[in-house]
């Protein structure tokens, strides 16, 4: 038999589609079986979660963070963001250190965010490959992962002529943090095609892992992550990205409002935020919640970051709370969240909406989420209950520890809880 849980009654926002009122969301052996109306057939034998008077949506996307490889409040010893001992990291991997007990993983929970897109920081004019991850749900993180062949993360603008400038070597400025990347890519290509003649011909071939990644890129399976603020260093994003013929992703933008119109015309999205931060560098002297709202309404699509931990993974919706106040449509703003990250990223036959077929990552709120006193009642992350009411004598949820999973109950460390 297979594992039925219904959620009735609540308002649906599936968010690819128009809200329903005393709707029914049916999730059969992880996956989204049905999304309807109050006539919606309940199977038998399913589990009933009344959802009256609450709202229910899809779990919510951070599309460019470091969660796990970034341990929030651990110093140097959970950093594992950047490998500064080459600009070009192309065959850096951020799985490779992620740690899924760090307390972001459970804050994102609490926030409602039930996918994470972790990436590698912005030292290097090219940081390394990034992953798609569930926020809970695994003994080891490779059960939680959605796909490892997502994006190649890059950085323009500061950091990286920043980090390699005080080292006195290439690139200490913008000019050669471009000449990496073409040279990058000029390396990818003779590669490929050195890889194809040796293939043509039967002879062997020696991998190399990094020009493996790039040639990747310029095949289209993997997105091209774009750092960079100020308007000049995404118009040079644009310009190399044409040059190679590869697929990009603005991740930040505090200056895409500047040109916004250009990036419309080219379909090249936007990645927006973190929000709430003060203007620590130069590059950030425009930054701007306003900004947002300027760059949907010019026509690109939009997602929001935290960039956790620079601002806490549980303040995701927060940020499109205040963009709403700030002229963002609140269905955009909802957008942002969900569907458009998903999409961007190329994940959207597994999450981002309340689609038949997509995974059974559905929240449950209070209310509105978009109303700041609303809160995460119940998670469910393919099906599974992850955050659940505590008791009738208590309304607040809580987290089902990892532990939990394996019947485990009565060994629940405090760190694990």
């Amino acid at each position: 038999m297979p594992q039925i849980t219904v959620i009735t009654g609540g308002r649906v926002v599936p968010v690819s589609t128009d809200p329903i009122d005393n709707g029914v969301v049916i999730i059969a052996d992880g996956v989204i079986a049905a999304v309807g109306g109050p006539e919606t057939g309940i199977p038998e034998g399913a589990d009933v979660i009344d959802a009256g008077g609450k709202w229910v949506l899809p779990g919510f996307v951070e599309a460019h963070g470091h969660l796990g490889v970034h341990e929030d409040g651990e110093g140097w010893s959970g950093d594992d963001t950047n490998e500064m001992t080459d600009p070009n990291g192309a065959r850096f991997r951020a799985i490779d250190g992620i740690d899924i007990e760090e307390t972001g993983f459970r804050d994102a929970l609490r926030g409602g965010v039930t996918t994470a897109v972790v990436k590698p920081g912005s030292g290097n004019p090219i940081g390394g490959r990034t992953v798609a991850l569930k926020t809970w749900g695994g003994r080891t993180v490779d059960e939680q992962v959605i796909s490892t062949e997502v994006s190649v993360k890059s950085a323009l603008g500061e950091n990286p002529k920043r980090v390699w400038g005080d080292k006195k070597q290439t690139p200490a400025t913008r000019l050669g943090v471009a000449s990496v990347l073409r040279e990058a890519f000029v390396s990818a290509r003779n590669y490929a095609a050195k890889r194809a003649d040796a293939a043509t011909e039967g002879k062997p071939f020696d991998r190399d892992l990094a020009n493996e990644t790039l040639a990747a890129v310029l095949d289209g399976d993997l997105v091209w992550d774009q750092h960079c603020h100020r308007h000049d260093d995404i118009a040079t994003a644009i310009r190399i990205a044409e040059e190679f013929g590869y697929t990009f992703v603005v991740n930040h933008g505090t200056e895409a409002h500047k040109i916004a119109d250009v990036l419309a015309e080219k379909g090249i999205p936007v990645i927006f935020g973190p929000m709430l931060t003060s203007r620590s560098k130069v590059e950030l002297r425009d930054r701007h919640v306003g900004n947002l709202a300027l760059i949907a309404a010019a026509g690109v699509t939009v997602a929001i970051t935290t960039d956790h931990p620079v601002v806490p993974i549980e303040q995701l919706r927060l940020q499109a709370i205040l963009a709403v106040r700030e002229g963002l449509p609140a269905s955009v703003a909802l957008e942002a969240l969900t569907v458009n990250p998903a999409a961007i990223l190329r994940l959207d036959d597994r999450v981002g909406a309340l689609e038949a077929g997509r995974d059974g990552d559905v929240v449950v709120w209070s209310g509105d989420p978009l109303d700041l006193d609303s809160r995460v009642e119940r998670v469910f992350i393919s099906g599974r209950p992850v955050v659940v009411p505590t008791g009738a004598d208590d309304p607040a949820p809580r987290i089902v520890n990892r532990w939990e999973r394996f019947g485990w109950e009565g060994w629940t460390p405090s760190a694990m809880a």
